[in-house]
């Protein structure tokens, strides 16, 4: 503990990004190594001309990589999912660049599959030695130390929101040591976390030698503003705004481009709407449907098909009109779960609903009747992973109680959803039931990643098996 104590002294964060090369590096040697044995099992190989060569220009690529912005930051509250999706991009443009380098130099030496080797190796060391980093730093703040302190100033709602998320866990570093405000009277913060007002700020922040200020504040208050500025740079603390774009929309995360040297605040970011994003989720939806209609279709589906029948008169399927991506309707497939009735196009289902079937019941519990969707995402009407898509007539009645409800049709609509998985799926009795879906679908839009999508099925393939309370 008294080595951590010193260590603690030390703002070791300057030094991580040459500590995060050195150990790629080292990690990098060593999947070399392990690949050749694995393909070889000596390292005869390595000393050829044509294998010095390309590990030589694997390493230079990939100091080249780490040096771009932001590929080796330390964020306290970066979840694993950014890193190794990070990690993951990083390897697929040295393996392509590698491999360009093979084709154009003709190395017929090297071996493909040593390449392949190097490179599983090599993601593997990565992701072991990023998790053992980040459980190293989250056990040493644990403990007490390599810890930051900040404060707040502007108690109000959004400097509120930034202590909950930094002060929410004790491996992030933080230490929260109180808002600064005009007013002790508060109903959003808690009076007992307001230490002082703002003409206290200067004297607190040398005895207690903060180190990150938080300003909410509305830009109203820019002469107080400009003093924290200079209170901050004058005591080499660093200083950082909230601003509260939200007052304007409920995004919850926004980019900031700039226009030669104007700086332009964007509300919504969209990843979906870059084309590399785009191509490889219908890459996947395309292939994902293909291996459901190839693999699971055949043989399950004269099964219910012959049950639906022989329960009930009336079609196999069930189609029905729902919005689509940009507001555009769509024919959405299903298999049958309820007898024929008139109010099936303008009735939610509900609890207990005397319009299903037995069979309907049990499909529905367990998703199966959506499987036909499969085909709605093989034609490219909805992808596996989106919003749900609603009856039509629903769409247009919640678009106008809802000021934001059109914003989940920017992405195509999908058979499950991260509003689905986090238990927001089936009839919606009240409106605040809606508000909570569309949340999460704005969420999911703003956020979206190749790895999330993954997330989200497979929390949906447990869901299944475990059950759902509100699957009916």
């Amino acid at each position: 503990m008294k080595i951590l104590q010193k260590l603690s002294h030390y703002r070791i964060s300057r030094y991580y990004k040459l500590l995060f090369v050195v150990v790629d590096i080292v990690l990098l040697n060593l999947a070399t190594i392990l690949s050749a044995l694995a393909r070889f099992g000596n390292l005869d190989k390595l000393l050829s001309k044509d294998e010095r060569t390309i590990s030589l220009l694997a390493v230079l690529i990939w100091v080249a990589l780490l040096l771009q912005k932001d590929s080796n930051r330390s964020v306290r509250v970066e979840p694993i999912e950014s890193i190794l999706w990070r990690t993951i991009k990083k390897i697929s443009i040295h393996a392509a660049l590698v491999s360009i380098f093979v084709v154009y130099l003709k190395y017929v030496d090297i071996s493909r599959l040593r390449l392949v080797y190097f490179y599983l190796i090599f993601f593997g060391l990565l992701m072991i030695s990023r998790y053992c980093s980040m459980k190293l730093l989250k056990y040493v703040r644990a403990q007490g130390y390599n810890f930051k302190t900040f404060i707040i100033v502007g108690a109000n709602e959004s400097g509120e929101k930034i202590r909950k998320v930094l002060a929410k866990d004790l491996t992030f570093g933080y230490r929260f040591l109180g808002f600064f405000d005009e007013t002790n009277n508060n109903q959003v913060v808690d009076s007992d976390l307001i230490v002082g007002r703002f003409d206290d700020v200067e004297k607190f922040v040398i005895d207690k030698k903060i180190d990150e200020m938080y300003v909410a504040l509305h830009i109203d208050n820019i002469e107080i503003i400009n003093e924290l500025t200079r209170i901050c740079e004058q005591n080499m603390i660093r200083i950082k705004f909230i601003p509260d774009f939200q007052l304007y929309t409920k995004a919850s995360k926004v980019e900031v481009a700039f226009y030669e040297n104007t700086p332009v605040l964007m509300f919504r970011p969209e990843p979906l709407e870059f084309a590399s994003n785009r191509l490889l989720k219908k890459a996947f939806d395309v292939c994902f449907s293909s291996l459901v209609i190839l693999l699971v279709f055949p043989w399950l589906f004269p099964i219910i098909m012959l049950i639906i029948k022989l329960e009930s008169p009336g079609p196999v399927f069930f189609k029905q009109e729902r919005s689509g991506r940009d507001n555009r309707s769509f024919m959405c497939i299903k298999f049958r779960s309820m007898y024929v009735n008139g109010m099936a196009h303008k009735k939610q289902a509900e609890k207990g609903d005397s319009r299903i079937t037995k069979f309907g019941a049990f499909i529905r519990k367990t998703s199966i009747d959506e499987l036909p969707q499969f085909f709605n995402v093989f034609l490219g009407d909805m992808s596996v992973v989106g919003p749900r898509p609603h009856m039509v007539n629903l769409a247009k009645e919640y678009s106008d109680l809802i000021n934001n409800y059109l914003v989940r049709q920017y992405a195509k609509p999908g058979i499950t959803g991260w509003a689905q998985v986090n238990g927001f799926r089936g009839e919606t009795k009240v409106l605040s039931d809606m508000e909570n879906r569309v949340e999460y679908d704005i969420w999911y839009i703003e956020n979206w990643s190749f790895l999330l999508d993954i997330k989200i099925i497979v929390k949906t393939i447990i869901n299944i098996f475990k059950g759902e309370e509100n699957a009916y």
